[in-house]
């Protein structure tokens, strides 16, 4: 019989295994902020309400195999993020942006303490749970845009207003035409 295994450091790796990490590798290169928490405590429903909130935020949500996330960070020069990849793993794909992801699992692990933030890769930095919460705190980024916007009309409203003004001075100074 013929086996499909092959070694990789001295240990066999099946081709579905190697597909897998694969997989992960990709996901994790492709996204802007990959979070990892700890899941262990929450019930069914909370679950199911998390994975709707990440759903429709687009976030990307998959309980992996601990061993499987490791391979697959290494293989992307992520070695370092072995030290939170330790008891029951939840790992979060944000491929739009690097808040969102932080920002839905933290905002559910302020009401739902079960879930516990570990860390993760934000904008292809490791990063710690506090620096996952402090990016969590962070405006998305259409309120980032906002603010930008606010301040680039915020000179033009003010030379309009100033103008405005000028006018408004100079008509009250000029005499109104004689009736005939």
């Amino acid at each position: 019989m013929f086996d499909f295994r092959k070694e990789v450091d001295g240990l066999a790796v099946r081709p579905e295994k190697e597909q897998l990490v694969n997989e992960i590798a990709e996901r994790i290169e492709r996204s802007k902020s990959v979070v990892l928490a700890d899941y262990r405590g929450l019930n069914v429903a909370e679950d199911t309400e998390l994975r709707s909130k990440l759903r429709e935020a687009g976030v990307e949500y998959q309980v992996l195999k601990n061993t499987m996330t490791s391979r697959a960070a290494a293989k992307l020069n992520y070695a370092d993020l072995d030290q939170y990849l330790a008891g029951p793993t939840a790992v979060a794909f944000g491929y739009d942006d690097a808040v969102t992801a932080a920002k839905v699992l933290y905002d559910f692990s302020r009401d739902h303490k079960a879930l516990e933030l570990k860390g993760g890769i934000v904008e292809g930095r490791i990063v710690s749970a506090e620096e996952v919460a402090s990016i969590a705190k962070l405006p998305s980024r259409e309120g980032l845009l906002s603010m930008l916007l606010s301040v680039l009309q915020a000179p033009m409203r003010n030379l309009a207003y100033s103008l405005q003004q000028v006018a408004d001075q100079k008509g009250e100074g000029a005499e109104a035409p004689a009736a005939e």
